[in-house]
């Protein structure tokens, strides 16, 4: 089953118990999903999903941060809320070691050898881990084991 078909089937499961929190943010994802669609003139496939979900999780973050140091703590909770909802949708996350060692591969394969290189790096990785890793997380290994 595909991402956009899991999301419709869970939006149609939410209607039916009514869980409308849930529905609300499965509706706006979609909606982000369509809008996208529209803009390309085809369906989205899979991985374009993928990066619409992880673009809508990074935007909550970082909303949430600036909620955390406003001191709204009513609007940081709505926004946890939706971040466990729209996590379910996003692949297993690689643990700090499984991504280092992708990392180290990464530039053993390319023989970069120092931060001159991080850009030929991180276009090899990014593909690897799409979706399954923190871009900071990944950058920081990137400039650690370059450094």
């Amino acid at each position: 089953m595909s991402l956009s078909d899991r999301l419709n089937e869970d939006m149609k499961q939410a209607m039916k118990s009514q869980d409308k929190f849930k529905l609300s943010v499965i509706r706006m994802v979609r909606s982000t999903i369509k809008n996208q669609e529209i803009d390309l003139k085809r369906a989205l496939d899979d991985n374009e999903v993928l990066d619409v979900l992880t673009r809508e999780i990074k935007q909550r973050k970082d909303s949430l941060q600036e909620f955390t140091k406003a001191g709204r703590d009513d609007l940081a909770e709505s926004l946890k809320a939706e971040l466990v909802i729209l996590a379910e949708y996003m692949p297993q996350q690689l643990s700090e070691e499984e991504v280092k060692a992708i990392v180290q591969q990464t530039i053993e394969q390319i023989g970069a050898s120092s931060k001159a290189d991080m850009g030929k790096v991180m276009t090899a990785l990014m593909p690897q881990v799409k979706g399954r890793a923190d871009g900071k997380l990944i950058n920081q290994l990137v400039q650690q084991l370059l450094g």
